[in-house]
């Protein structure tokens, strides 16, 4: 452990595990007690047979894309630097599930007081603890399983999106993980979004890394998602209308008519089957699509730059063109034929390398079950390097 041990608190109940256990009151609309099983991963994959290998289908869950808190916390718990000793750590992990606590609060009429009330509350019982006193919090660090906007609201208005946690006064020196971060704020690190596949060895990973290499694709591309009418010039209906009218070139897969959530077989197999894919913004810059195409070992299409700069510098390779492609919007929008104009310049060559490189970078971005037991690095224990190399 030479970058130093971390210390993980034992929160107060209401924090973490009691959220997890009303699984059922997390959400206006739905329970998510699938959401929050096994760890975070979810339920487990059905409807794989004969997409994925049948001995790898066990390493496949529908995992949620904010599941990170409660992934990372798991893994904190069995990770080999942990340690119980405060004045051994060089870093404090605080696993707070602020996201699914927020999460309820976010629609209909809940106040600001409401978005804030678990976080004011922790922060007021972490300010208390002796490594806390010592530090003002600049040694701790926590996990941001939702968007960091949805933590950033400047008013007390009720009517504004989202909860002050990252604006609270004593979270000003605390860092954080985050699925995406703001590209304005040192403190903050974009970790991958969690994926589907879940890989339980090492040998897994490489039967998977071996499967995308050698995987035939039959289409040049593929657009996953669904349009949102309620959005003025809606970007996605740009790509969905020109899939539409290249279906020779581009496979679709629509999410108003396939549940498209949590993961769906339809859209692996879209991916596995196509070089390329297309990659608009999703609720914030970034998207987890972007991720599951990555798994898939087809080639990212991003038409927004703030979708890879200044994003995940942790686990991906800081020249994007060696596993992306960008195609500027504007044009897109006055002219959507220049995306298969770009992509079919890719020689078969160049879209191997690509892929070669996709393929060699999947362990950093995959949250695997077996740890640190051997093997490559996965995606939480880059990210958990990062934050220990930054506190040093």
């Amino acid at each position: 452990c030479e970058l130093g041990r971390v210390y993980v608190y034992d929160l107060p109940s209401m924090f973490n595990r009691d959220l997890v256990e009303n699984c059922n009151d997390l959400d206006p609309w739905t329970s998510r007690c699938n959401t929050v099983s096994n760890g975070g991963f979810g339920p487990r994959a059905v409807g794989l047979d004969g997409i994925v290998p049948a001995n790898l289908t066990p390493a496949w869950f529908w995992t949620d894309m904010y599941s990170a808190e409660i992934i990372y916390h798991g893994r904190m718990m069995e990770y080999r630097c942990r340690t119980a000793d405060r004045d051994r750590a060089a870093a404090f992990y605080i696993p707070f599930y602020v996201g699914l606590a927020v999460g309820k609060y976010l629609w209909f009429n809940y106040t600001s007081k409401d978005r804030d009330h678990h976080a004011a509350e922790m922060l007021n019982w972490v300010k208390e603890q002796n490594p806390w006193r010592r530090s003002n919090g600049s040694d701790h660090f926590i996990m941001l399983g939702r968007l960091t906007w949805d933590f950033r609201r400047l008013t007390d208005d009720d009517t504004e999106w989202g909860t002050r946690f990252i604006y609270m006064p004593l979270m000003k020196n605390v860092l954080r993980l985050s699925v995406e971060r703001s590209k304005w704020d040192p403190l903050e690190f974009s970790v991958p979004y969690p994926t589907a596949f879940h890989p339980r060895s090492q040998s897994e990973l490489l039967q998977w890394q071996s499967f995308i290499r050698s995987r035939p694709r039959r289409s040049l591309f593929t657009f996953v998602g669904a349009t949102r009418n309620k959005i003025r010039n809606d970007f996605r209906a740009v790509l969905m209308s020109y899939c539409k009218s290249e279906t020779a070139a581009c496979r679709l897969v629509d999410c108003s008519e396939t549940r498209c959530y949590d993961g769906a077989p339809a859209i692996l197999e879209s991916f596995l089957d196509s070089d390329f894919c297309l990659q608009p913004k999703g609720d914030g810059y970034t998207r987890r699509s972007s991720f599951d195409c990555l798994l898939a070992g087809s080639i990212p299409v991003f038409f927004w730059r703030g979708s890879f700069e200044d994003q995940y510098q942790w686990h991906l390779p800081s020249n994007a063109a060696s596993y992306s492609v960008f195609i500027d919007r504007e044009q897109t929008r006055n002219d959507s034929s220049i995306i298969r104009r770009v992509l079919e310049r890719f020689s078969r060559e160049e879209i191997t390398a690509m892929r070669e490189t996709i393929a060699r970078l999947l362990p950093r971005i995959v949250y695997s079950t077996f740890g640190d037991n051997g093997g490559e690095a996965d995606a939480f224990d880059i990210a958990i390097e990062g934050v220990l190399r930054r506190l040093r």
